[in-house]
This record gives C-alpha cells, sequence and structure tokens, in this order.
C-alpha cells in the first residue's frame, strides 16, 4: 500500500512538473517494482482516468480547450482503445516493451526539436481526424500510454493547433482513449484494479504539487531535468529488454 501511494505521488508530481502522460512514468516504474508488463500497462491507463480528467478540468478553467475539435479526435480514440487489449494480449512483454521503448525515444528526440507554430490553423476533414483518433486510441492504450505524445506534434505541425491548445487537446484525448481502454483491458484480465485505483488518487495530489513546483522551477532546468529522466527510462528499458 506504502509503495503504490509513493508511486502514484511520483508519477503525479513528475507529470505534472515535466507535462508528460502518467503511463511514460508510471510503466517503467511499475516494471521497476516487478509488476508483470501487461499488468503494469492496466494498471496504467487507470492511473490515466484520473490525471486526464483532472487537467482537462484545469485547462478547461484556463480556457485552453478546443472541446468541439478534439471530440471528433476523441470519439475515434475511444473506438480504437476497444481494440488495444485485443492487441496487448496478442503480442509478446518483449514486443510491448519494445514499443514502449519506442516511444520513449521519440519523447527524447521530441525535446530537441522546436515545434514551429503558424498563425493560422489549418482546416481537416472530420474523417481524418477520426481514423487518426482511432490509431492512437489503439496503439497508445495497447502499451499504457494516453497517445498525447504523438499527438500534440501532429496538431501543431501538420494542424497548426497553437501548443497550448494543442497539449490541452492532446490530454483531453486520454480521457475519451483510457475511458475505453480500461474496459477493454479489464474484460482482458489486464488490470489490478485496486492497485491502479491507490496510485489514481496519489497521482492527483503529486499532480497538484508538480504544477505548483514546475512555476517556481527555471525553465531551462526543468528541460535538463525531463532530459535526464528519459535517458534513464531509455537506458533502464534497453538494459531490460536486450541484456
Amino acid at each position: 500500500m506504502i509503495e503504490l501511494i509513493l508511486l502514484g505521488l511520483v508519477v503525479g508530481l513528475l507529470s505534472g512538473f515535466f507535462g508528460i502522460g502518467g503511463g511514460t512514468i508510471s510503466i517503467p516504474l511499475l516494471l521497476l517494482l516487478g509488476f508483470e508488463t501487461k499488468i503494469a500497462i492496466g494498471i496504467s491507463v487507470v492511473q490515466m482516468i484520473f490525471s486526464s480528467f483532472y487537467g482537462s478540468y484545469l485547462n478547461h478553467k484556463k480556457r485552453t480547450l478546443d472541446v468541439a475539435m478534439i471530440t471528433i479526435i476523441g470519439m475515434g480514440g475511444f473506438l480504437g482503445a476497444f481494440l488495444s487489449a485485443i492487441i496487448t494480449s496478442n503480442l509478446s512483454d518483449k514486443t510491448l516493451e519494445l514499443i514502449f521503448l519506442g516511444f520513449a525515444i521519440f519523447a527524447l528526440v521530441r525535446l530537441f526539436i522546436k515545434p514551429k507554430e503558424h498563425k493560422e490553423q489549418r482546416e481537416v476533414h472530420w474523417l481524418l481526424l477520426f481514423l487518426l483518433g482511432i490509431f492512437l486510441g489503439a496503439i497508445g492504450m495497447a502499451i499504457g500510454v494516453g497517445g498525447s505524445m504523438i499527438l500534440v506534434p501532429i496538431l501543431v505541425g501538420f494542424v497548426h493547433v497553437p501548443l497550448k491548445k494543442a497539449v490541452s487537446a492532446g490530454l483531453f484525448f486520454v480521457v475519451f482513449s483510457s475511458i475505453a481502454g480500461f474496459f477493454s483491458h479489464i474484460l482482458a484480465g489486464h488490470v489490478d484494479l485496486q492497485s491502479g485505483i491507490i496510485i489514481g488518487f496519489a497521482s492527483l495530489f503529486g499532480v497538484y504539487l508538480g504544477i505548483h513546483l514546475k512555476d517556481r522551477v527555471d525553465v531551462h532546468l526543468q528541460r535538463r531535468l525531463i532530459v535526464i529522466f528519459y535517458v534513464i527510462v531509455v537506458t533502464y528499458l534497453t538494459q531490460r529488454i536486450f541484456f
């Protein structure tokens, strides 16, 4: 119980401080604690329900959430996430960890590439947004991450959504995908519900602390710390998979 509460606090703290999804943090820590890969993914999905709802509520209060646009992508994500447990069940733990490693490397590379923002938002057909949501919901929930890690650079780079709105949209997308992913994974037997709820509640306090801490730390120091964090994650997963 104490380990799970501490893990939830750490996950929430790092998520709020760095502005990244809980799954990117929680899964390596759960693996380190000895959880099986598929159970770690299921627990991560539960935790994301808590953090995405709370974060989206805060973003809505700040008026940085474009509900109309992201609802279309979110509905696609909801549908795709229902397929996630099927994907997870048919892949080995090593394959899932390799895919997660790929996501972590992508996140690390993104830190060195500043997205170019545009003044006018591009109009994109709703069907393309819906299909994008299906893909991100299926793949993201299959490995226990929300999908916002890929959605945000797509919204900024191709749809020309302002960065702050894109980050808010990414978190709101996780609301849709995590709910559907939860039902998909619990039916497949991948969810340790008690552990997920404990970590989820504890992460809310961590998110609150992380957001306040973020405002007090120099942005350059914050960037260096998140690079160090992802290097540690990539190193740990590489060692776990290949050695």
